[in-house]
C-alpha cells in the first residue's frame, strides 16, 4: 500500500497527451495523412510505370555512372533476383516508402542541425530530445502513429520519419561545427554575410559529414520497414512479417534478402557520393 502512494502514472499522462493531440489537431493529422499517402502512391506509380526490365536497366546504368562496374553488376544481379522471387512490386513500394520517409526526415533534420550548430540554446534543447528519440524502442513509435493516422502506409511512414531523423540532425550539426575556424574567419573578413557563409563555405565543407547522416537516415528507414508492417504498412516488410506469422520460413528469407539488396545498393550509392564530395 505504501508503494502505491509513490507510483508516478507516467503511462497515463502519456496516453492523455496523445489523446489531447489527437482531439486538438485531428484535422491537421488528416491533412498530413492525405499528403503523405499521395506522395508515396504517386512515387510508387512512377516506379511501376515502366516494365520491370526497363527499370532494371535504368537503375543499373545509374549505379554504373555513380559507383562503377562492380556495384552495377551487383545491382543488375540483385534486382533480377528480386524479380525472379516475385517481389518486384513489393520492392518498388518499399523503395517509395523509404524515399518519401527519408526525404521528409532530411527536410526536417538538416535545418534543425544547422540551427543547432549556430544557436547554443537550440542545441541544448535538441540534445536530450534526440537522445530520447534514439534510445526509445522503435515499437513505441507505432502507438502514436496508429492513434493519429489509423492503420496503413501513412502511420508506417510517420513512425519511420521520427525514428530515422536523429542522425540527420546530429551529423549536420557535427559537420558544420567541424568547419575550420580560420576558414570561417577568412570568409567573414572578405565580407561574407551569414547566409553566404552558410551556403558557400560551411555547407560545402560539411557536405561529406552531412551525406553520412543521409546514409544513416536511409539505413534506419529501411530497418523500420518490417516493424512498420505491424501497423499495416505494405511492401517487403509485410512479406516478412506475414511469413513469420505463417511460419513460412523460405518466403520470410526471400523478403529479407530483397531488403538486404536494396539496403546495400542505397548504402553504397550514398557512400560513393560522399567520397566524391570529400
Amino acid at each position: 500500500m505504501l508503494m502505491k502512494l509513490y507510483e508516478i502514472p507516467v503511462g497515463d499522462w502519456f496516453e492523455a497527451l496523445i489523446k489531447f493531440f489527437k482531439t486538438t489537431f485531428d484535422s491537421q493529422f488528416d491533412a498530413i495523412r492525405e499528403g503523405l499517402g499521395f506522395l508515396i502512391h504517386q512515387l510508387e506509380a512512377a516506379l511501376m510505370m515502366l516494365p520491370w526490365w526497363v527499370m532494371l536497366i535504368l537503375i543499373t546504368a545509374l549505379v554504373f555512372r555513380r559507383s562503377g562496374k562492380g556495384l552495377a553488376l551487383f545491382a543488375g544481379f540483385g534486382l533480377l533476383l528480386i524479380q525472379s522471387m516475385g517481389l518486384w512490386n513489393e520492392t518498388m513500394l518499399t523503395v517509395a516508402l523509404v524515399i518519401v520517409s527519408t526525404t521528409m526526415a532530411l527536410c526536417i533534420g538538416i535545418p534543425l542541425g544547422i540551427l543547432a550548430a549556430r544557436k547554443r540554446q537550440v542545441e541544448r534543447i535538441l540534445r536530450p530530445l534526440l537522445d530520447f528519440m534514439q534510445t526509445m524502442p522503435a515499437f513505441v513509435y507505432l502507438i502514436p502513429a496508429v492513434t493519429f493516422f489509423s492503420l496503413g502506409i501513412v502511420p508506417g511512414a510517420f513512425a519511420t520519419i521520427i525514428f530515422a531523423m536523429p542522425p540527420a540532425v546530429r551529423l549536420t550539426q557535427l559537420g558544420i561545427k567541424q568547419v575550420p575556424e580560420e576558414v570561417v574567419e577568412a570568409a567573414q573578413s572578405y565580407g561574407a554575410t551569414p547566409r553566404q557563409l552558410l551556403l558557400k563555405v560551411q555547407l560545402p565543407i560539411a557536405m561529406p559529414t552531412i551525406l553520412a547522416g543521409v546514409n544513416q537516415t536511409i539505413m534506419l528507414s529501411l530497418s523500420m520497414v518490417v516493424i512498420a508492417a505491424m501497423i499495416g504498412a505494405p511492401g517487403l516488410g509485410r512479406v516478412v512479417y506475414g511469413s513469420i506469422q505463417a511460419m513460412a520460413i523460405g518466403r520470410a528469407f526471400e523478403g529479407g534478402l530483397a531488403i538486404v539488396v536494396i539496403a546495400i545498393l542505397l548504402d553504397r550509392l550514398t557512400h560513393s557520393i560522399a567520397q566524391k564530395r570529400k
